[in-house]
């Protein structure tokens, strides 16, 4: 019986009505697919399916063919609906299709939800298990224009709700096989660009093109729209599609480009950082209305392959998804991963704020409360032991002299390891977990200084109170430490010092944030502070920047299968090859990591080049969010956080680690899997220990190696201390140098 079915199926396919040619290249475009990869799957030459696809002359297929390509176009079609009745040869248009709601929840909702919400609604449920998943969609000539609308796909978000952004944030723009420009935006749309220069490109953006991204805060700006050129769209734009090595080194191209004195010409300037990878292209504002279009260049690198993976070698409407998905749960990108993450901080507290209207009716512009103003701290009035070495306030040391502990503050993450004990060389297998969103989860509910800090002498130790601390903790000994209320008897020589990044026992007074002094305190022991920087005026400024990467990191998470209450034993099922499942959702997972830890970075950005000298200024410093301090209080808070959870741990089941890697642990075990050495009791973690999960501050399997391995690679580069956590994920030993 099924096979007279199929043959009726056959037979109905076989003088089934086709989609016009230009609809048929849409739906193949749509879904991502090449002539080349639709001639395959059929058996036919590429030539014929182009044919298929002429607007000149099309050809009709035949036999077999014919009922196979019904079959392609029907299943596109199911997946694309036209966002205009479609005219098919030999049959009625159908009905439009209903546009599905793929965006994220509304910013209102998203603002006026708990702050101690873990779960945010995803965007669109994971996708099953595609083999190419889709993303943006070209629409037919008749329907590109702004407003032409489509179902995109899970993931994709489409345009904002304001009228003046319906287009969404970005579009990546390519030249089609007919040579006409076109902007791949995001939702599946696709506009006609008409612009034939650069400085009407712009122009067109601003004018037409409806992109762009609402603010984030009340006194904050909106978004300038970005477009991401392709190497085609260089071309036609009379840009290079590589940079040379000197352009390279530079970062832009040189003044006397042509490109760059078409746009002089036409009264456009641009930033300081010139034509580069993120050039920014805008006139100077008039009253409250911005002129200005940031450009992206993927092939001059201005997608990290660290942070963005192959995101620059995406198809355009590819890349238009995953950079669509980031601007709308993170932001429209600004530069670099690390510079939008600064950009976020701005962005959700921007400096300034309009006053009250005075006498005269007039608003001014007056600092806005919370946030770290323009003239929150002078650069040249920074406590001398949280600068780096270099700046400003250190020009009259000797030269070459190097600050020990009691001169700077040296807060890092941690780099330490130990030899194995005879015990744990007698397990089977090293097992690393790795903390999700580390600093992330140690930025959230921190106080940090906003202000000027205030020297004080001798001071009485305030935890509440942010700022940089000299006091000895050399005396604090972890044979010996509070959990909780009671004291607890622990291997002091299995446990690293919480004091040091190298995990080393502090051997006189040392400078130190808040966070770590307090740590200190909840262990149970005294603390004298010689002398303190302390910072009156603070605030959990982080608070609002943690709750967006949080929840763009957790929403991309769920999209790609991993939820936040899965079960320990689902959630390492779910982690496994959890990237495969959408290759595009896993880029914005890395680009959101990247954008905590170099956002955090950029806090304390050193000089970049540009002629500096120790003892002078660099650009940075002039940055109202320039702030070292900020940064230490995080990395130290993430490194106490992790420490608390390791003696937690010690002190209830006797396992020690053997290395730790910033964010990374690993314990020797029987067993492959981090249940086989994680207290769990009726799925029930240990209380205030490691927990397995994917919401910040939880943990993951990060891989497993046997001991031999261990033993083996330590004896090989002869170091007995070698930190086995960089090598665990994959077995893959580098950058030994003397044993570090």
């Amino acid at each position: 019986m099924s096979e007279m079915f199929d043959a009726v199926d056959a037979l109905v396919a076989s003088r089934s009505a086709l989609p016009s040619a230009e609809e048929r290249k849409r739906l193949r475009v749509a879904h991502g697919l090449t002539l080349d990869d639709v001639a395959g799957a059929l058996k036919v030459r590429r030539a014929t399916v182009s044919a298929w696809e002429s607007t000149k002359k099309p050809t009709e297929p035949r036999g077999p063919e014919r009922e196979a390509y019904a079959r392609l176009l029907k299943q596109l079609a199911e997946l694309y609906p036209a966002p205009v009745p479609a005219t098919f040869t030999g049959a009625p248009a159908p009905a439009e299709a209903p546009t599905l709601s793929t965006g994220p929840a509304p910013e209102a909702a998203v603002m006026t939800a708990p702050e101690n919400t873990q779960t945010p609604a995803p965007v669109a449920a994971a996708p099953a298990a595609a083999s190419r998943p889709a993303s943006t969609t070209r629409t037919t000539s008749t329907s590109r224009r702004p407003g032409a609308r489509k179902a995109a796909p899970a993931g994709t978000p489409a345009g904002g709700a304001d009228p003046r952004f319906e287009n969404g944030p970005l579009a990546v723009l390519d030249v089609d096989d007919d040579g006409k420009v076109l902007a791949y935006c995001t939702g599946g749309l696709v506009l006609d660009v008409p612009a034939k220069s650069l400085p009407s490109l712009v122009d067109w953006t601003l004018r037409e093109a409806k992109l762009g991204q609402p603010k984030l805060s009340g006194p904050g700006k909106d978004a300038d729209p970005l477009i991401v050129l392709t190497e085609a769209a260089l071309e036609r734009y009379g840009l290079p599609a590589t940079l040379t090595e000197e352009e390279r080194l530079a970062g832009r191209l040189p003044e006397g480009h042509k490109v760059i004195k078409q746009l002089v010409r036409a009264e456009w300037k641009l930033t300081k950082r010139g034509f580069g990878p993120w050039a920014r292209i805008y006139r100077p504002a008039t009253g409250s209305e911005r002129a200005c279009v940031q450009l992206c260049i993927p092939s001059w690198n201005a997608l990290d392959t660290r942070h963005w993976g192959e995101a620059g070698q995406l198809a355009p409407a590819e890349l238009a998804r995953v950079l669509g998905v980031y601007a709308s749960r993170v932001m429209t990108p600004r530069g670099s991963t690390a510079v939008t993450g600064l950009e976020l901080m701005t962005a959700l507290h921007p400096p300034t704020r309009a006053s009250e209207p005075d006498a005269d009716g007039k608003r001014h512009s007056e600092h806005n409360p919370g946030s770290l103003g323009k003239d929150a701290i002078d650069p040249m009035n920074w406590p001398p032991c949280e600068v780096p070495d270099g700046h400003p306030v250190l020009k009259d040391l000797p030269r070459f002299h190097v600050r020990g502990p009691g001169e700077k503050l040296f807060e890092e993450a941690y780099d330490w390891a130990r030899p194995m004990t005879d015990a744990e060389c007698t397990l089977r297998h090293l097992v690393g977990i790795d903390v999700n969103m580390a600093f992330a989860a140690g930025a959230n509910g921190l106080n940090v200084g906003l202000g000027e800090a205030t020297h004080v002498k001798a001071p009485a130790f305030d935890p509440k109170l942010p700022g940089s601390w000299l006091v000895d903790l050399s005396h604090v000994d972890l044979s010996r430490v509070k959990v909780g209320k009671e004291w607890v008897e622990l291997d002091g020589s299995l446990l690293p010092s919480p004091f040091t990044p190298k995990g080393e026992r502090p051997e006189g007074p040392a400078w130190y944030a808040t966070p770590t002094v307090a740590y200190a305190v909840e262990l149970g022991y005294e603390v004298r502070p010689l002398e303190a920087w302390v910072r009156r005026e603070n605030g959990r400024y982080l608070d609002g920047w943690y709750n967006r990467l949080r929840d763009a990191y957790l929403a991309t998470m769920a999209d790609l299968g991993v939820d936040a209450d899965l079960a320990p034993e689902d959630f390492l099922a779910a982690m496994n090859g959890y990237k495969g499942r959408d290759p595009e959702l896993a880029i914005v997972v890395s680009a959101v990591k990247a954008t905590v830890k170099g956002g955090l970075g950029k806090l304390r950005e050193r000089p970049r080049g540009e002629g500096w000298k120790p003892g002078e200024p660099w650009r940075a410093l002039s940055r109202p969010t320039w702030n070292p301090h900020i940064r230490a209080g995080v990395i130290s808070r993430t490194r106490i956080n992790l420490h608390r959870k390791i003696v937690k741990h010690a002190a209830f089941t006797g396992q020690y680690p053997i290395a730790i890697l910033s964010d990374c642990v690993v314990y020797a075990a029987n067993g492959p899997s981090p249940l086989d050495f994680l207290p769990y009791r009726e799925g029930k973690p240990l209380p205030g220990g490691f927990k397995l999960g994917v919401n910040p501050g939880l943990v993951k399997w990060e891989g497993t190696q046997d001991v031999l391995w261990g033993e083996e690679v330590r004896e090989r580069f002869n170091a007995p201390e070698l930190n086995l956590a960089r090598y665990i994920k994959d077995g893959t030993v580098t950058d030994v140098d003397n044993g570090e």
